[in-house]
């Protein structure tokens, strides 16, 4: 069984450059095991042969791998907490730092509604304090084709379900069934390609250094092994500004090797502030 698995998933690295390797083991055989029904294979071996033959198949399963779920406002206390608390005090940070943007980093971002939820709190703050802000949004996933679908922003109705009332009237136009986010809203993310277990760098190259004052990484670590889970924090740390905030999901804690690099900042939400 192990053979076979490796061999699907240098299979996947060979022709799509996705390394799925530091997935937990788990997961990944549960994703590919649930292929076999509409594929027809009765295991491993077969299935690997499907698909190498049917190129359609190595799309599904890919899109299998990466779990692109998400919505607006996912885990609502979280964005509460942001808004309330957070905000406020990067954005007086920044006005510390002549000339100096304010910079977050979506990573794993899906189809957009994490980053796009934190540029509707940013513009509903800035609009209340009426002050004008030089911030950027960088917001990356290693699926190329949900970013496509992130930049198109439009969305069915369980993604806004977390969205209120007020907001979803604001910056929402419904299309069909559908709800298609504002352009204002849109132009404040820049999405790119990225794969966090790239070893050659620390941050998405669309940002060229990093240095971002607020980071969320949310719902993502579970899916690797205890190895890779250090490797992406370390390149969380070295990503974040001294004093910077990282979010994670609510199942997610750093790891025992970057304890010491940062402290819990909530004692309701799992976000830290890096050392």
């Amino acid at each position: 069984m192990n053979d076979e698995l490796n061999h699907i998933l240098n299979f996947l690295k060979e022709i799509r450059g996705f390394d799925f390797c530091g997935y937990r083991g788990a997961m990944v055989v549960r994703c590919i095991r649930h292929r076999f029904g509409p594929t027809g294979c009765a295991g491993m071996g077969e299935y690997l042969r499907y698909l190498k033959g049917t190129p359609g198949e190595v799309d599904a399963l890919i899109e299998s791998l990466t779990i692109n779920v998400s919505r607006f406002f996912r885990d609502p206390l979280t964005f509460e907490y942001i808004g309330e608390r957070l905000l406020p005090l990067l954005l007086l940070e920044q006005t510390k730092r002549a000339g100096s943007a304010l910079r977050m980093w979506s990573a794993g971002c899906s189809m957009g509604e994490e980053p796009y939820s934190m540029a509707i709190l940013i513009r509903e703050f800035s609009e209340k304090e009426d002050l004008p802000r030089d911030i950027v949004i960088f917001a990356t996933d290693i699926d190329r084709k949900v970013l496509e679908k992130a930049r198109r922003a439009c969305y069915p109705p369980e993604s806004v379900a977390d969205v209120k009332y007020h907001l979803l009237n604001k910056y929402f136009v419904k299309k069909g069934c559908n709800f298609q986010l504002a352009r204002p809203i849109r132009d404040m993310v820049l999405f790119s390609a990225y794969d966090l277990l790239d070893k050659r760098s620390y941050a998405p190259p669309e940002s060229i250094f990093g240095g971002f004052d607020l980071v969320l990484c949310r719902n993502v670590l579970i899916y690797f092994n205890a190895k890779w889970q250090n490797l992406i924090f370390d390149k969380l740390y070295r990503s974040l500004t001294r004093g910077g905030y990282l979010v994670l999901g609510e199942a997610e804690t750093p790891p025992l090797a970057s304890c010491h690099r940062f402290i819990r900042s909530s004692d309701c939400c799992h976000i830290y502030r890096r050392l």
